[in-house]
């Protein structure tokens, strides 16, 4: 079995920010307007600020999922959970659909994403093949959906996941507690910043120099 050091090694590793972006984490966002309550997305905002901080130090990757909608995607299946409406989340270039407090660097890959899954018609696969990722360390929001959903897709892509408790949200605490549930006993290692953080700093011969 592979520790979590193996699990996180920079050289083979990528952290997936997934959809940390207005509309999903901002109170005045469209999810908060409706009426889902995004105090954990933001509550674990400094928590992904200082995976990041210590992923870019260590020069392990930064991948960043961005849900767009735009008519284009919007088929009748997709719709039909709406009622077959069309919604307001997350539409092509306003700012609900931009990033909340992190933001990829120039150099960092932005995966645009149209479903819950970020590897469902996108170039997610390619980007980490390219990078030759063998382990995903998942985040973002929200815990049950779409970092679930890619994370599963990703290890029955046979990527190694390790999902993070404390960087990631949902919208009750029952739903993000039973996604770590299912991360931990069919998908992958469940662990905190703190803990991934820790296994960067006491590896330093993993680390790029």
């Amino acid at each position: 079995m592979k520790t979590l050091a193996e699990l996180v090694r920079p050289a083979k590793s990528a952290v997936i920010v997934v959809d940390v972006q207005n509309d999903f984490c901002r109170p005045e966002g469209a999810l908060g307007k409706a009426g889902q309550p995004t105090a954990a997305a933001m509550a674990m905002l400094p928590n992904l600020q200082a995976l990041l901080k210590a992923a870019r130090a260590t020069g392990t990757p930064v991948i960043f999922i961005q849900t767009i909608h735009e008519a284009a995607t919007d088929s009748s299946a997709w719709t039909w959970r709406l009622g077959g409406q069309v919604g307001n989340c997350c539409r092509k270039d306003t700012w609900g659909a931009e990033f909340t407090e992190v933001a990829p660097l120039p150099d960092e890959p932005v995966v645009i994403k149209h479903r819950y899954s970020a590897f469902i018609n996108t170039r997610l696969d390619s980007v980490l093949r390219t990078l030759k990722i063998e382990n995903l360390i998942m985040t973002g929001v929200s815990t049950n959906v779409c970092v679930e959903s890619t994370a599963r897709q990703g290890f029955m892509m046979d990527y190694n996941i390790v999902f993070l408790s404390d960087c990631t949200a949902a919208y009750s605490r029952e739903e993000h507690d039973i996604s770590l549930y299912n991360m931990r006993t069919h998908f992958g290692v469940v662990a905190t910043h703190g803990e991934v953080i820790a296994a960067w700093n006491a590896a330093p011969a993993l680390t790029p120099a």
